[in-house]
């Protein structure tokens, strides 16, 4: 699907340059660029703990910066509709300190429903029930009457999937596990919580490295956590920077795909899925854009910003998968094409 609709650009732009070999030059296209709202509280986050208080502030603040609204209820409204379904993805399994931290969470709720939501329409989700539970969404989900779930448990849709030729070993849990014939093996299928249940995807990943992809962001923990039998390009830094945008790009996905948050109000820089606190440092910061690309992009660079600080040796950015999504159309990887704004 998405190779196909690339060689149709690719093809319709051939067809343009033909066209217009005869006539007078167009002008090339500019770029767009992706905007980035970076905004910073001191004291957001007290001996490792982030502050509610201080999290609602920032995520208001950077909402309206975001959408051009003058106050958070309308600012929300810019982003989904009373009729929405909206499950927020969030990144667990590092924990309640290093994962996707509930406090910045319980601040898009309360959005949400400022917005007109019932708890009934917000879904905090991941590809693991258990870490939604030892992170401590569980007090999210009592408070709010949200609710919470398991990608893996929701089950896998037959008719949407990624289909490449590399075939995988399939585990219980993946859709074709335990089946025979030709062909088996070769897709991923996308659960059903995205494509039966969800309307919108807001997307809220940590500030975390990723030892193959540069960072535990958007791009991979949408990917990752959102289809079946993805064991086979975790294996391999070129895999993933191939199938990580292309399923990405499946309209299940990027079609969703509303807001990225970066919970950046603590950067671990070394440790990927361990809560490491002693390769942390705290930043006090959160960013909200539209573009997944840009973020994880702007992630990578902070990540190697601070190895530097502290005499780290540098990890060479591995930035395929990125120039990959960039050329699928899916946001920037440039970052002269990005807009970071700071308000105060």
């Amino acid at each position: 699907m998405v190779k196909r609709r690339l060689f149709i650009s690719i093809l319709a732009v051939s067809l343009a340059c033909l066209a217009g070999a005869e006539s007078k030059p167009a002008k090339a296209k500019t770029p767009s660029r992706s905007r980035v709202i970076q905004v910073q509280e001191t004291d957001a986050v007290q001996t490792f703990v982030p502050q509610a208080d201080k999290a609602k502030v920032m995520v208001a603040r950077a909402i309206t910066q975001l959408t051009g609204k003058t106050n958070a209820a309308d600012a929300w409204k810019a982003i989904v509709s009373p009729k929405d379904k909206v499950g927020i993805k969030v990144h667990c399994a590092p924990g309640p300190t290093s994962g996707t931290r509930a406090v910045v969470v319980g601040a898009v709720i309360e959005g949400l429903l400022s917005a007109g939501l019932k708890p009934g329409q917000i879904i905090v989700w991941d590809r693991k029930m258990e870490d939604l539970r030892a992170a401590n969404y569980g007090e999210l989900e009592h408070r709010y009457g949200i609710r919470l779930a398991s990608s893996t448990e929701a089950g896998y849709d037959e008719k949407a999937f990624y289909d490449t030729s590399l075939l995988g070993n399939l585990v219980y849990g993946d859709l074709e596990f335990g089946k025979k014939g030709d062909g088996i093996g070769r897709k991923s299928y996308v659960s059903k919580l995205v494509t039966r249940e969800l309307t919108k995807i807001i997307s809220i990943t940590p500030l975390l490295n990723h030892n193959q992809v540069g960072v535990t962001g958007h791009l991979y923990g949408l990917t990752q956590g959102s289809v079946d039998n993805f064991l086979r390009f975790d294996v391999s830094t070129d895999r993933l920077a191939t199938a990580v945008p292309e399923i990405y790009a499946l309209p299940e996905l990027s079609d969703r795909l509303v807001l990225a948050i970066v919970d950046a109000l603590i950067c671990q820089y070394h440790g990927e899925e361990r809560g490491l606190l002693h390769y942390s440092t705290v930043l006090n910061q959160l960013w909200f854009s539209k573009d997944p690309v840009a973020l994880d992009v702007l992630g990578i660079q902070e990540l190697e910003k601070q190895r530097k600080i502290l005499g780290l040796p540098l990890a060479k950015p591995k930035m395929e998968l990125y120039e990959n999504a960039t050329l699928l159309e899916l946001g920037q990887h440039e970052p002269r094409l990005m807009q970071v704004e700071t308000p105060r």
